[in-house]
């Protein structure tokens, strides 16, 4: 029996500046984790050195990678959406395109950002919120995309929240978390999983501020579940899931 995490994001760096703590407590203790990405980040204000979108977008491809390797992850996958424009796509596109890989990877547990956009309000964040969201749901049900494989529900859905916002951001109205994580221990390894970002690395010198004070922990909010139960604060986004 296997437990198996989930976790979709927008950009390259999503994987381990949002998500690196959850990732790195799941694969220690023992889950299997699979991060799928949208876009190649080729619109990044942050270009690194490369030659123009496209090389900015192998690069970051790259990046993706090594980060991933840092984190553990043992299955990753990065889709070819167009960077900056996820708000656009007609969401059954990208919802169909997750359902597919959840009925194939069967998933105990699926992370995607909040509809607030996360700690840079970013649009592409909050498109990729809704697509997996509504995927999270449309897997489970037969009568939605019969084409892409057998039903599966996952028994948990949680939006990544937050505890603090950026000074020089839009104000946040990020949901209540049900999930508080302490990532202390591997702190240091997430943010290594970021430092393979190296085109972005101008990103880390503004959030270390808020990294090193409010660093130690990850936020979550559960808003999606196989079967219904109060919401509870909670210190594990995996204790009590039943593994297959």
């Amino acid at each position: 029996m296997h437990g198996r995490l989930m976790c979709v994001v927008a950009h390259p760096d999503d994987e381990c500046f949002a998500f690196g703590g959850a990732l790195l407590l799941a694969r220690e203790a023992g889950w299997q984790t699979y991060v799928l990405c949208l876009t190649d980040g080729q619109a990044a204000t942050n270009r690194g050195t490369s030659a123009g979108a496209a090389d900015l977008g192998r690069m970051r491809r790259e990046e993706f990678l090594r980060s991933c390797t840092v984190l553990g992850v043992d299955q990753h996958e990065l889709l070819s959406y167009q960077d900056g424009r996820l708000e656009f796509e007609p969401l059954h596109g990208p919802a169909g395109d997750i359902v597919r890989r959840i009925r194939a990877w069967q998933p105990q547990v699926v992370l995607t950002f909040g509809l607030d956009g996360s700690l840079n309000v970013h649009p592409d964040h909050t498109a990729v919120s809704a697509f997996t969201s509504a995927a999270f749901h449309w897997s489970g049900r037969a009568n939605r995309y019969p084409e892409l494989g057998a039903p599966y529900l996952p028994q948990r859905l949680y939006h990544q929240s937050t505890a603090f916002t950026m000074a020089d951001r839009a104000p946040l109205l990020p949901a209540p978390w049900t999930v508080e994580l302490d990532i202390s221990r591997v702190k240091h390894r997430k943010e290594a999983a970021f430092r393979e970002h190296t085109s972005q690395l101008a990103v880390l010198g503004k959030v270390q501020p808020y990294w090193d004070r409010y660093g130690d922990r990850e936020h979550y909010t559960l808003v999606g579940a196989s079967s219904p139960q109060p919401a509870e604060l909670a210190t594990s986004l995996t204790d009590g899931v039943v593994l297959d």
